[in-house]
């Protein structure tokens, strides 16, 4: 049996990373991650990406690249990466987030990332543009 799949997107806007507090369930809340969901059957994960953006956040956004790596979450459950541009809509907490914060290179550390978000946070940080650029 093949893993399911939970995309999630790094976020971009103006050198900043979007980051997203749960609120549900009660074991991960307060904890931050990339906002993003599970695959529903016969989606490719850049529709789901766009889809749970969409739903969680209220924005149009568009996945540009996939992170290299899968990040197991549970058995039988993987995350995927995608960087992602905002197209339209300022993102607000919809559906499972109670906070959103932009955060700056400096930043990313500032925040109690879920465990399992904490690589592909480090490798969405490394594809930040330089202060100042």
């Amino acid at each position: 049996m093949t893993d399911r799949v939970v995309v999630a997107g790094a976020v971009y806007d103006r050198g900043r990373l979007l980051a997203a507090r749960r609120s549900a369930p009660p074991e991960l809340a307060g904890r931050w991650e990339l906002p993003g969901g599970k695959l529903e059957p016969g989606e490719r994960p850049e529709q789901a990406l766009v889809r749970e953006l969409r739903e969680e956040l209220g924005v149009e956004a568009r996945p540009v690249e996939r992170i290299p790596g899968e990040w197991p979450l549970m058995p039988g459950l993987v995350l995927q990466v995608w960087t992602v541009r905002l197209l339209s809509g300022e993102p607000r907490p919809l559906e499972d987030h109670d906070e959103l914060r932009w955060l700056g290179p400096e930043e990313i550390h500032t925040v109690d990332w879920l465990d399992q978000d904490r690589p592909a946070v480090a490798e969405a940080a490394r594809r930040l543009p330089a202060p100042g650029r």
